[in-house]
């Protein structure tokens, strides 16, 4: 259902992702929004890593909501307030995901709503319309 597009014409991913995804007609799209990491009793981890795990953990859920897994997942747009954060937050990326190749951004930004935040991901999924 998913094809990987990494053309040979173009500098390949700097990481474990592809330059693009293909999804087939009439397939099943759910996006979400922006998750932060922050656990249901709101509780806010101090590093990037556990705060990127409950960001996945958010995601997972809604996912399973609509009958998706994160084998559906084929873009994740990913937002950290420092480089220094790009290896744990991409660590954990690469878990989540079984070293499956998605399309993928990941951005530095100045902050989020509050500063306790380190990173923020949006997914989006897609499954046969009949799954």
């Amino acid at each position: 259902m998913q094809r990987i597009a990494n053309p040979p014409g173009i500098h390949p991913p700097f990481g474990n992702y592809a330059h693009g995804i293909g999804i087939e007609a009439r397939s099943r799209l759910v996006m979400t929004s922006g998750q932060l990491g922050i656990s249901k009793n709101g509780a806010i981890p101090q590093d990037c890593e556990a705060q990127a795990e409950l960001c996945f953990d958010a995601i997972e859920a809604i996912l399973a909501g609509a009958g998706l897994e994160l084998d559906h997942l084929v873009h994740l747009r990913a937002y950290v307030t420092a480089r220094e954060h790009f290896p744990a937050y991409m660590a954990v990326r690469d878990r989540r995901l079984g070293g499956r190749e998605i399309a993928s951004t990941l951005l530095v930004v100045g902050g989020f709503t509050r500063p306790e935040f380190l990173v923020e991901i949006e997914a989006l999924a897609a499954a046969p319309a009949d799954a």
